[in-house]
């Protein structure tokens, strides 16, 4: 055993510390046992690959198949609720699986949301109606809400935030791969197999992720006393859950202003209300006050939110209308989609030296603006746009969404210590997965409104030929425009554009939206600092590290 010298900083339980000599052989014993090895955390590092590329497999391989299961289902005005409950379920149960990895370990919690997630994929592939289809996707969502959060804690647990940035890229290579492999292998099921398959394929990559993880991940756990918020994650649940209920619903199965509308968005506002008022009584809160009330992560959140929209947006309805207006088939239009997920990861990669030049707010600024420039290509699209033509406005996105994501989330996570970085990546991550609930909600009712308003002033005969809801929609997707008249799929095939360039036009709001939100938040990302009782205040004399600013005299790796 050796000494280190006096004051030197050592890891210790995943944080460092300052430690005199008397403690040093014990620190550095700690060391030894809690830090594995760079083989061991090589394999460690390799079973979270797996287990994201699980949750990434999942949320692009069913957008290429919706088309193969309104057909299959019915029920097109509900098929955005495949994605946003996933997501929801996602959001609501993140915080809660953050308190769950601290009184019990990473590897549990891990291993048993993939579990849940498994037997959600098993169930959506034996669904026989779309509400089954919704119920088991929710379950799907409760399994991978344990995912890419205690995934993303573990590898800031391992790694310093030098190393962050590359593995953030890794990572994001990961999520581009995913995608990749996961839209094509979607449209061949839907367009060779079944669509099912779609679900079938989790269960022997989730095996593999379990079988790793199990073998490769080694905790020593200090267990200790939580109180878990449950109150404030059901009342969050009620409140978004009815909010995207409302906006999902609204204009479609009634009129916005109406007794149901209203009804809904007020249970909404009380739920979400009292989600406020639990927050502030909580001995540990969800959410924590401070995370809602410092600039620099509120404008990261808002981003965040921004970020989830136009993921959810675009992955959403790209398929659709590459599908329904273009009419390719759903192998190339999961091509078309998986060219934002190959630009993805490489911006990801660039962005891990660039923000060590410009800083952490510039760098995501640059992505907002190319994410912009992506917006304009959408909207330009004509009625007869060559294959070429969506598919450089998805490259575009994926360049400007990998320059945007990386930064926020390894600033945020070098503003907190140790002991309160799980907590702002968890409302990161949460504030995404809000914005692609609600995205997806948004957008398809947009679509769906404005498919109804189409179908309502369609010429009497072809409205003869049309169900009298948006589910004519379905008729002409994958190539199933023989089941109508040519007169009235050509007319469908009219309202799905004029039902794209809307969502397309609302994508380019978003991405204003997030340069506005970017703009507010501080060019430099200041070091909190909190009090006694655990409230943040301002950071004294400040230092950039890394692209964030941090108090003098702390080490890149202690930010």
């Amino acid at each position: 055993m050796f000494a280190a010298p006096r004051g030197k900083r050592v890891f210790v339980s995943g944080k460092y510390s300052v430690m005199d000599r008397s403690s040093t052989a014990t620190a550095v014993q700690a060391s030894a046992e809690r830090r594995p090895a760079p083989a061991q955390r090589g394999r460690v590092l390799a079973g979270l690959v797996v287990a994201m590329g699980l949750a990434a497999m999942d949320a692009t391989i069913v957008a290429t198949a919706v088309p193969s299961i309104v057909r299959d289902l019915g029920g097109f005005s509900l098929f955005a609720w495949i994605f946003s409950i996933y997501v929801l379920a996602q959001a609501v149960t993140i915080p809660v699986y953050g308190k769950l990895a601290d009184l019990h370990g990473r590897k549990p919690v891990l291993l048993a949301g993939t579990l849940i997630f498994l037997a959600g994929s098993a169930l959506s592939g034996l669904a026989w109606s779309m509400p089954a289809l919704i119920a088991f996707r929710a379950l799907q969502g409760i399994g991978a809400g344990a995912i890419q959060p205690v995934a993303m804690t573990v590898v800031g647990d391992l790694y310093t935030v030098e190393e962050r940035g590359r593995i953030q890229g890794w990572l994001s290579s990961v999520w581009g791969i995913s995608a990749v492999v996961g839209p094509a292998l979607g449209g061949f099921f839907s367009e060779y197999a079944s669509w099912r398959w779609i679900f079938y394929i989790n269960i022997p990559i989730g095996a593999a992720a379990l079988v790793m993880i199990a073998r490769s991940l080694r905790e020593n756990v200090a267990h200790r006393p939580h109180r878990i918020d449950y109150g404030g994650a059901a009342l969050l649940a009620v409140g978004v859950g009815s909010f995207i209920f409302g906006l999902l619903q609204g204009g479609v199965q009634w009129p916005w202003l109406s007794t149901p509308s209203a009804g809904v968005f007020a249970v909404a506002a009380a739920a979400l209300g009292a989600f406020v008022w639990q927050e502030r009584r909580a001995a540990e809160p969800m959410l924590p006050p401070w995370v809602m009330a410092r600039r620099v992560l509120v404008g990261a959140n808002l981003s965040n939110v921004a970020l989830g929209v136009l993921t959810i947006g675009l992955t959403t309805f790209l398929p659709t209308y590459a599908q329904g207006v273009l009419g390719v088939g759903a192998v190339v239009a999961g091509f078309i989609l998986a060219a934002m997920t190959i630009s993805w990861p490489l911006a990801s990669t660039l962005s891990a030296r660039l923000y060590l030049r410009i800083g952490f707010r510039d760098n995501a600024l640059v992505g907002a603006v190319i994410a912009l420039a992506s917006t304009a290509i959408f909207v330009a699209l004509p009625r007869d746009a060559p294959v070429w033509a969506p598919a450089l406005g998805s490259l575009v996105m994926g360049a400007g969404l990998g320059l945007i994501a990386t930064p926020l989330i390894v600033g945020i996570q070098s503003v907190v210590d140790w002991e309160r970085r799980g907590v702002v990546t968890g409302a990161s991550m949460f504030a995404r997965l809000v914005g692609q609930a609600l995205g997806a909600a948004v957008f398809g009712g947009v679509a769906n409104a404005a498919l109804a308003g189409w179908f309502h002033q369609a010429p009497a005969r072809i409205a003869r030929q049309l169900p009298a809801s948006v589910n004519a929609a379905s008729a002409v997707l994958g190539g199933g425009s023989h089941r109508i008249g040519s007169a009235a799929a050509a007319y469908v095939r009219e309202g799905l554009y004029l039902a794209a360039h809307e969502v397309f036009v609302g994508l380019a709001v978003v991405a204003i939206g997030g340069i506005v939100a970017l703009l507010l938040t501080p060019r430099h990302f200041a070091r909190l600092r909190f009090d006694d009782e655990g409230n943040a205040r301002p950071a004294g004399h400040m230092e950039m590290v890394n692209g964030a600013a941090a108090p003098a005299g702390v080490r890149a790796a202690d930010a």
